[in-house]
């Protein structure tokens, strides 16, 4: 059997393994290891399993993963999704639809110091749902806009995912988050552009909230200091060349830490869930990627990546087209996979073409980053929706799903915006950094 038959199947099976709920991390490494020994023999993945899994997780820039979810973990704790909430609400809350766009807004500070797209959905979710269902919002609007807006977790800045991506690419930490700064605030926008022209359409599914006078609006701006405080200094030692990203992600964790202490909720027991969590989530997200360099030597010795290259030269697609190809085929996956995994299953693959076309490595980065937030939202295995399911008790998955066709709307504009404006992208990164 040719060593690209073997590839093909080892994808599938691959497919297969994670459908039946295998970790994807053994996943990945079981198939690794059985197509390696069929292309190459004991002896060369020997040396592979020797080594690799050391190599994978030794690079110091590693080390901002860990710092950057001890942030998002303190910040979860420290009670600053229900501070935001609540300011927003008061600033914005009478507008049409004023609640859910404070939801967005809320999701979107919260993910600028979380990173992590389900922790913002579940911890907005326990937050906004009662409040939105408490005034009369439609459920369909409610869970559509929290499971949405936690998306917002990965596209704006710092986020993990944008992380693995600088490291597994060689890009640059800083240009990946500063080229994320602006695609993520517009997907902020387009999803309030969505709630307004939802609550036009259909009035009673998001009824009027009375506006507050000047001086609760005015304390409840006070109260998101904080927050933007911690999200300045994180993003501003960056690009002011003060410090590291890991150097500017262990400043963030320390201010987390400092907030949670001056909210007077840093005590022993969210100190120990703080650290618990953030060495589960970092042990999970290592193991992803040793499972990923294993399956990486199968993919690149099985020569499926020269196969694809000359598959597209075949067909003789347009650079543009090929990009549409494989961001379609990223949408697709996203209904079956979550978002770390797919990413790293693919890049391998779709990485060097990318290149070989001429793309900016750090623009297909943010569109990666886009699409592959897109899953987290599709069903069957949008994991939002599961999250929102499940913290509201009483939402059906169905009814999640319904409510999210207008939000997906919204980012399939988005990421068609992106791909034919890259300066959307780009102006930023070399704005500041040449």
């Amino acid at each position: 059997m040719s060593p690209a038959a073997i590839g093909s199947i080892g994808i599938f099976a691959l497919l297969a393994l994670i459908a039946l709920r295998v970790p994807v991390a053994i996943a990945m490494g079981v198939v690794g290891i059985v197509g390696g020994v069929a292309i190459n023999g004991w002896f060369s993945l020997g040396f592979v399993l020797g080594s690799q899994p050391f190599v994978t997780v030794f690079p110091y820039t590693l080390s901002v993963i860990p710092l950057f979810v001890m942030m998002g973990a303190f910040a979860a704790r420290a009670g600053l999704s229900a501070s935001l909430f609540q300011s927003l609400h008061a600033l914005i809350g009478h507008w049409r639809g004023g609640l859910a766009s404070a939801t967005i807004g809320a999701c979107a500070l919260f993910g600028s110091v979380c990173g992590s797209s389900l922790a913002t959905a579940a911890t907005m979710a326990r937050v906004a749902i009662p409040s939105m269902r408490a005034v009369g919002y439609d459920d369909r609007l409610t869970a559509g806009t929290v499971a949405a807006g936690g998306t917002l977790g990965i596209l704006i800045p710092p986020s993990i995912i944008m992380v693995i991506y600088a490291i597994m690419t060689e890009q640059s930490i800083g240009r990946m988050f500063l080229a994320g700064m602006v695609p993520g605030f517009m997907a902020a926008g387009l999803y309030m552009i969505t709630v307004y022209i939802i609550a036009r359409l259909r009035p009673k599914a998001a009824p009027l909230s009375p506006r507050l006078d000047g001086a609760k609006r005015i304390e409840a701006f006070r109260q998101m200091g904080p927050v933007l405080l911690l999200f300045g200094s994180v993003m501003g030692s960056i690009y002011l060349g003060i410090a590291s990203p890991t150097e500017a992600a262990a400043v963030g964790a320390f201010g987390a830490m400092v907030l949670a202490a001056f909210r007077r909720k840093l005590t022993w027991e969210v100190v120990r869930e703080s650290l618990m969590e953030t060495a589960v989530t970092t042990g999970m997200i290592f193991m992803i990627l040793v499972g990923t360099s294993i399956l990486q030597f199968f993919i690149e010795t099985s020569t499926l990546p020269n196969m694809l290259l000359d598959g597209i030269n075949w067909l003789q697609l347009p650079p543009l087209g090929v990009l549409i190809l494989i961001l379609v085929v990223y949408i697709i996956l996203g209904c079956f996979l979550d978002s770390l995994s797919m990413m790293l299953i693919t890049l391998p693959i779709f990485f060097p073409l990318i290149v070989k076309l001429g793309y900016d490595p750090v623009w297909f980065g943010i569109l990666v980053t886009s699409v592959v937030e897109i899953g987290l939202i599709t069903p069957p295995v949008g994991m939002n929706l599961f999250v929102i399911v499940a913290v509201s008790g009483s939402i059906k998955f169905e009814t999640a799903a319904a409510g999210i066709v207008p939000f997906l709307m919204a980012d399939l504009t988005r990421v068609a915006l992106l791909v034919a404006f890259p300066a959307i992208t780009l102006f930023l990164p070399r704005l500041l950094m040449g």
